[in-house]
């Protein structure tokens, strides 16, 4: 169940209710939902990502390719990664 205490996010919550179908609790979640996806770290953005790719069949060489692609793309772009520093990051 949703705290009942005023958020900083109670304003975005009544916009969503006013703009789409998503009832308020709906509408808070998912606020939070995508506030967690942009607090995500590198590192944590990186394994997550390969566990993705991988569960998807593709191969270490296809998955460190995208990864690195993608990373650009990012809310907040982290400074560029090599193959090996993302390697680092999933086995280490």
């Amino acid at each position: 169940m949703l705290d009942s205490r005023p958020s900083s996010h109670d304003d975005l919550v009544d916009h969503l209710v006013r703009s789409t179908a998503l009832q308020r609790g709906e509408a808070a979640r998912v606020i939070l939902d995508v506030l967690a996806y942009f607090d995500e770290t590198t590192e944590e953005f990186v394994r997550r990502r390969h566990r993705e790719l991988q569960s998807g069949g593709l191969v270490n060489t296809e998955i460190f390719e995208r990864i690195a692609a993608e990373l650009p793309h990012r809310a907040v772009a982290p400074p560029e990664l090599s193959l090996r520093q993302l390697r680092r990051i999933v086995y280490t």
